[in-house]
């Protein structure tokens, strides 16, 4: 995933759909982690939601413009300790990022009654571009036994169209077993 220094798209691309529908389970002024958060279009949302947003990528130059969220360069993938031992958040976000080395660890940054909001490609996106290799594809219902600690309170996967077709798998999962529910629902 690493190579070429990634250019900022235009301003106006608009945060995850995925992200947007749950994130009205996290509390008010809730804490949030976006790992891997590329050049911050979700984490431009949440700050501007009122969310305290701390995102972490090895590429940090499409950031130097966010003002009021804390943003960490490391790269995730190097062997390197993780940048943010023995801190927790109200909600870990990863948007369009597989590294499967980094499971336990996102698991380990949630706070109690937390949630984890995780999408990416999946097997099948190969047919759509990028990505293709099969270490960047998650493998059907993947995501359902990757964090067994976690309760499941939202799943899909299959094809989409959200800034291109893809093939993705979508979860959101809880720190704990109370159910979570939307006013709006």
């Amino acid at each position: 995933m690493h190579g070429e220094t990634r250019l900022k798209p235009a301003a106006s691309t608009p945060a995850s759909p995925w992200l947007r529908r749950w994130m009205p389970l996290a509390p008010a002024g809730a804490t949030v982690l976006d790992v891997a958060c590329g050049w911050g279009r979700n984490l431009r949302w949440m700050r501007d939601e009122g969310f305290r947003v701390t995102g972490v990528d090895w590429d940090i130059c499409a950031l130097s413009d966010v003002e009021g969220a804390e943003i960490i360069e490391a790269d995730l993938e190097d062997g390197s300790p993780w940048p943010l031992p023995g801190r927790t958040f109200d909600v870990v976000l990863v948007s369009r990022y597989l590294y499967r080395p980094l499971f336990p660890v996102l698991e380990e940054s949630l706070a109690d009654g937390g949630l984890l909001i995780y999408e990416t490609f999946m097997q099948g996106n190969e047919a759509y571009g990028r990505p293709r290799n099969p270490d960047h594809l998650l493998k059907r219902d993947e995501l359902l036994t990757a964090f067994p600690r976690l309760s499941v309170v939202a799943f899909e996967q299959g094809e989409v169209e959200t800034c291109g077709s893809g093939v993705v798998q979508r979860i959101v999962l809880s720190k704990d077993a109370r159910p979570r529910r939307l006013d709006n629902t």
